[in-house]
């Protein structure tokens, strides 16, 4: 009993010695204990590889002056004050909140840690974390990182467990909950001759045992049914979302984020790599990365963490080396022009008199009279002839036609000539100049001076046999039988025995009715002069609308329809976009050919590091540097060419000779 007693009172001083120290949450609050940020120490990982892969540290360049200069990975000695090969790999531990992103595609890659402390695991606990970011005064918030400890997921699993087995419990089959046993005796005693149903192996047909049951069936079902049983299990299946969050506390998340792992008691930091791609946009310059987030044990929220410092990415893009000079197209312009039109005017049969009232002839002389007075009204142009040329449909004999056309033609271009005067009367009428007297008073004038006259010349274009084969081709009621015997009566020269060859066809009338007013066309050809203008041609510098359309879309980061227009241009701006879409070989090819510039060495340089190339990409770049001292700094920007000079320590100019 004495043993019990000190075995009890060794248990009560445990438990108040553990009640006195502070609870782990206590700690995470008194220290504001929080997860952070760190950029991505892998990347610098990767860039350290390159500098250990490198053939050489020392690299042979080329002077301003043509000499051969060495340059290698070097550092000053603290002692001498000079320049030694250094070939120490940086720490690991990274202090910077910013870092320089290149744009590849129209898109960035922005790479960080996310960095949680030992302190803040623990088996119990769910940490989630959000890394928030802010575009261009937007904020983003990107997937959640969880890290659940090893009791917590127990606890979920176990939740998930007792739910599905409260699911596996509900009857959901309502013949379940029927007495079988003793419906089946109420059919044996009150239906024998639907009861011998039960064993006998013959088919009944749905009607008839309907028929024997009749509406009884129902009514037994009913009076057998266990209803206190049934409406228990509906109860149950009722509940199942109150079920589910009294068994299932913290749900498994599955979709919306970027990681879930289970960790069990750990030693050190976790760390996880985020990677997080974005498209760029317009006047996009920076982008910051914050990280909050909560603790918590099943249901209970028990922490939330303090916001972490801001990591900083600066978007580096090549849209900023866009040539936005404006570039110019040479044209020609010819004295004389031309346009023409096509109208279908419906004669009367073997007639040439212009009908108003036949057929669309109204609509179809209307448009051509809006289309002349466009043209007389013109203020680049003067209309200096007209040719009016008409055809005929096949019926009839060919000299016939080709007289009847010729009359046509003649026919349309009188009825025009007469609109012509009479609009310009018409205008004349209601024009009106400023008369000055002697005596210094004025007063309105009619403008009467002659007209200069619009020569038509009208000419026949005989049977439009070529017309008439387009409309067979695209007509869709004659059957392709119907067109293969047409295409076997071309073969007769003789258009008149071949037109009376047709005429037998089934197929004739419809060809006559259909197809041959369509060949009765008046063609509209007017000839054009500029005014004011002597030389036959004259050669001006205009705008080059297209080009300065992909430039804008260069731009705005549309790389790849800026493309699209810049590519038969084949300048700098195209090798921009080449290089923006990282097509490096194309953009090489382009620069190539180019002559140096800045701009155009900036990059080469680019190029030649991206396919590791040091010597030329070094050499390309100070080139740059040496003409542009912009570039210099410009350097610090894109990540190929910081590595060559972190690589290579340039850009210090008491210790680089080649400046």
């Amino acid at each position: 009993m004495g043993k019990r007693l000190l075995c009890l009172a060794a248990l009560i001083l445990a438990i108040l010695a553990g009640g006195c120290g502070p609870s782990k949450i206590q700690n995470l609050q008194t220290q504001r204990l929080s997860a952070s940020l760190a950029l991505s120490r892998g990347e610098l990982a990767e860039e350290r590889r390159v500098i250990a892969s490198a053939p050489r540290d020392t690299i042979t360049v080329t002077g301003e002056n043509g000499e051969t200069l060495l340059l290698m990975k070097a550092v000053r000695d603290d002692d001498s004050g000079e320049m030694v090969a250094h070939d120490v790999i940086d720490a690991a531990v990274v202090t910077a909140r910013f870092r320089n992103v290149a744009e590849r595609h129209g898109r960035v890659d922005l790479r960080f840690e996310v960095i949680v402390p030992a302190e803040m695991i623990d088996k119990k606990w769910q940490l989630q974390f959000n890394p928030d970011m802010f575009i261009l005064g937007d904020s983003i918030r990107l997937e959640p990182v969880i890290i659940t400890g090893s009791d917590f997921r127990s606890r979920q699993l176990r939740g998930y467990e007792l739910y599905d087995k409260y699911l596996r419990s509900i009857i959901t089959d309502t013949t379940a909950f029927i007495d079988w046993r003793n419906l089946n005796i109420w059919i044996a005693r009150n239906m024998p001759e639907l009861y011998r149903f039960r064993t006998d192996s013959s088919f009944v047909s749905e009607d008839d045992f309907h028929s024997l049951f009749g509406p009884t069936e129902a009514d037994a079902i009913r009076h057998y049914t266990l209803w206190h049983r049934r409406h228990y299990h509906e109860k149950k299946w009722g509940q199942r979302g109150q079920k589910f969050k009294e068994y299932i506390k913290a749900p498994i998340q599955t979709e919306g984020i970027r990681l879930d792992t289970v960790l069990r008691d750990i030693e050190g930091n976790f760390v996880y790599q985020y990677t997080q791609s974005i498209q760029t946009r317009p006047k996009l310059r920076k982008v910051d990365i914050v990280l909050s987030g909560d603790i918590f044990e099943q249901e209970k929220h028990l922490y939330t963490m303090p916001r972490s410092e801001p990591l900083t990415f600066y978007i580096s893009s090549l849209s900023a080396f866009v040539d936005t000079r404006e570039r110019y197209l040479t044209r020609v312009l010819e004295r004389k022009a031309a346009a023409n039109t096509a109208c279908w005017v419906d004669f009367a049969s073997g007639s040439s008199e212009i009908d108003l009232a036949l057929s669309h002839n109204e609509t179809e002389i209307g448009r051509i009279k809006g289309n002349i007075v466009e043209l007389l009204e013109n203020t680049a142009f003067d209309l200096d002839s007209i040719v009016i040329s008409a055809s005929a449909s096949p019926e009839g004999a060919l000299q016939s036609n080709n007289t009847l056309a010729q009359k046509r033609a003649a026919s349309v271009a009188a009825f025009m000539d007469s609109f012509i005067c009479s609009w310009r009367d018409s205008v004349r009428r209601n024009s009106f100049s400023v008369s000055v007297a002697e005596d210094g008073t004025e007063k309105l004038v009619r403008e009467t001076g002659p007209a200069q006259s619009i020569p038509f010349l009208s000419r026949s274009s005989g049977e439009n046999w070529p017309y008439l084969g387009v409309l067979v081709d695209e007509d869709t009621v004659m059957t392709s039988g119907d067109k293969f015997s047409y295409i076997r009566h071309l073969e007769t020269a003789d258009v008149d025995e071949r037109e009376r060859g047709m005429q037998a066809e089934p197929w004739y009338r419809y060809m006559r009715e259909n197809l041959y007013p369509k060949l009765r066309t008046v063609r509209f050809d007017f000839y054009l002069h500029r005014k004011g203008m002597v030389k036959d041609t004259v050669h001006t510098t205009e705008l080059d609308t297209l080009y300065m359309r992909g430039v804008e879309l260069l731009k705005e980061r549309e790389y790849e329809k800026a493309l699209a227009i810049l590519r038969d241009y084949r300048d700098y701006n195209t090798a921009i976009a080449y290089v923006s879409m990282d097509y490096n070989a194309s953009a090489m090819s382009i620069l190539n050919d180019l002559p140096r510039s800045p701009q155009v060495s900036y990059m080469l340089a680019l190029l030649y590091a991206r396919a590791g190339d040091d010597g030329k990409a070094v050499e390309n770049y100070l080139r740059s540097c040496r003409e542009d001292r912009s570039y210099v700094f410009r350097g610090n920007l894109d990540p190929e060419i910081y590595v060559l000079i972190q690589r290579y320590g340039l850009n210090k100019e008491e210790d680089n000779p080649i400046y």
